[in-house]
C-alpha cells in the first residue's frame, strides 16, 4: 500500500531532519562496516545444542542425573557459541567507528562523553530558543 501525499511528505521531513539534526550519527552508522554472520561457529553451535540434547535425553533414559547435567551444559555452551558474534582483527566496530581503539584510555572516553553531552545542550538551546 503507497503512502498518502501526507505521510510522504512527513516522511521526507523527518529524514531531512535527521541528516540536518544528528548529522554525525548518520556519519557513524553508515560509515559502519556490517558483520557477516560467523557459520563455522553457528554449525558448531547447533551441532553442540544437539549432542547435549541427546546426552539429556539419554541421561533421563538411564535415570542417571549427572549425565542429564552435562548434557544440558553440553546444550548450553553449543547455544552460547552459536549467537556469540564472532571476534574480528582490529577491534569492534562500534568502539573503532568514533575514531579511538578499543584498547583506548578513559581520557578518551571522557573526551566523547563530553562532546556529547555538549552536542545535547546544543540542541536542547535550539529546541528551547524555537518555543519562545
Amino acid at each position: 500500500m503507497p503512502l498518502s501525499e501526507h505521510e510522504q511528505r512527513l516522511l521526507d521531513e523527518m529524514e531531512r531532519n535527521l541528516y540536518q539534526n544528528d548529522a554525525d550519527f548518520v556519519a557513524n552508522i553508515s560509515q559502519t562496516p556490517r558483520r557477516k554472520p560467523a557459520y563455522r561457529a553457528i554449525v558448531l553451535g547447533v551441532l553442540l545444542a544437539v549432542i547435549g540434547v541427546a546426552v539429556l535425553v539419554l541421561g533421563v533414559a538411564i535415570s542417571l542425573a549427572i549425565v542429564g547435567i552435562l548434557g544440558f551444559l553440553v546444550m548450553f555452551v553449543g547455544v552460547l557459541v552459536a549467537i556469540t558474534p564472532g571476534r574480528r582483527r582490529g577491534g569492534d566496530p562500534l568502539f573503532t567507528a568514533q575514531g579511538g581503539s578499543a584498547q583506548s584510555g578513559s581520557g578518551t572516553r571522557q573526551k566523547n562523553s563530553s562532546d556529547f553531552m555538549d552536542r545535547l545542550g546544543e540542541r536542547w538551546d535550539k529546541r528551547q530558543d524555537g518555543d519562545r
